[in-house]
């Protein structure tokens, strides 16, 4: 189906956006990247395809669009509905803790927990970011998490770490949109066999976790992202046994590792007995993203 004829007598950003709700509603799209809801989902896809600011729409709710504009906005509509095509690469953007990243299909859309704890500065585990000089994003995606800790971390050198040249290429677009070359280098490596030795005071990292029960049921906008960046193994843990068993190699002998799980706690603790996770607290709760300490991995 086109919406191209249905929409003819549509013509503000009003007119529009109470008819994409309508259909976002009457479809069987899923949200969860950046919305949960058709009405937050029709304004993000509306107003940032018009080059709008979000904040601006009782501005422009009553501003009448041209032909051409009417004309994207259905063939939007109608990739979002038939296709399930996620809204960020419709629009080729994400948003993660306030800041713009681009997006595109090479990479997952970026979404993390960790990102949250990192807009906190690591609080009370690094009492003084400023002194942090290396700093590493193992499975980096487009590089989103590398500009956080960026930010966080003034004066450290930064590694964005992914095996898809795809997604490095990604990450450098983001990179350098943030002006953010000096400071970050994206890095095409299997995790961490091409780090030649490196050491970092803080190792973070969103690996792919989910498992194969989960990657089975996906709904179909999460079959429309990499599914490389996805899946880890039956259990959804290949990725974190391998970051656990060679973490405490590139980890200055202060340094700190965080790692986003998922729901994979019980299955963790239940394969390493002999290590007690630092459990972070996160909106959600406590059970996604776990610390240790070099000590505590050697």
């Amino acid at each position: 189906m086109t919406y191209q004829q249905e929409t003819t007598e549509l013509f503000t950003i009003r007119d529009w956006i109470r008819f994409a709700v309508s259909q976002f509603e009457a479809s069987d799209i899923f949200y969860g990247h950046g919305t949960d809801n058709g009405y937050d989902e029709a304004v993000w896809l509306i107003m940032s395809a018009l080059h709008l600011p979000m904040d601006t729409l009782d501005n422009f709710f009553d501003a009448r669009l041209t032909e051409a504009e009417r004309t994207k906005l259905a063939d939007f509509i109608d990739q979002r509905i038939s296709k399930h095509t996620p809204t960020a690469y419709l629009l080729k953007e994400a948003w993660l803790q306030g800041l713009k990243f681009y997006v595109d299909e090479r990479v997952l859309i970026p979404r993390s927990f960790i990102a949250e704890l990192l807009n906190n500065d690591l609080s009370p585990w690094i009492e003084f970011p400023e002194l942090i000089e290396s700093a590493a994003d193992i499975c980096t995606g487009s590089g989103c998490l590398g500009i956080l800790l960026a930010s966080t971390f003034p004066n450290a050198a930064i590694d964005v770490i992914d095996i898809s040249q795809d997604a490095i290429d990604v990450a450098n677009i983001n990179i350098a949109n943030y002006g953010l070359e000096a400071q970050i280098t994206a890095i095409k490596s299997d995790m961490f066999s091409a780090l030649n030795g490196k050491k970092y005071d803080v190792i973070i990292s969103n690996p792919p976790y989910v498992d194969a029960p989960a990657m089975a049921a996906l709904p179909a906008e999460y079959r429309n992202e990499p599914q490389l960046a996805l899946g880890s193994g039956v259990a959804g843990l290949d990725h974190t046994h391998t970051i656990l068993r060679e973490a405490a190699n590139y980890l200055t002998d202060d340094g700190i590792l965080i790692v986003e799980i998922g729901h994979n706690r019980e299955a963790l603790e239940a394969a390493y007995p002999n290590i007690v996770f630092n459990w972070l607290e996160v909106s959600s709760g406590n059970e996604f993203v776990f610390l240790l300490t070099k000590s505590q991995l050697a």
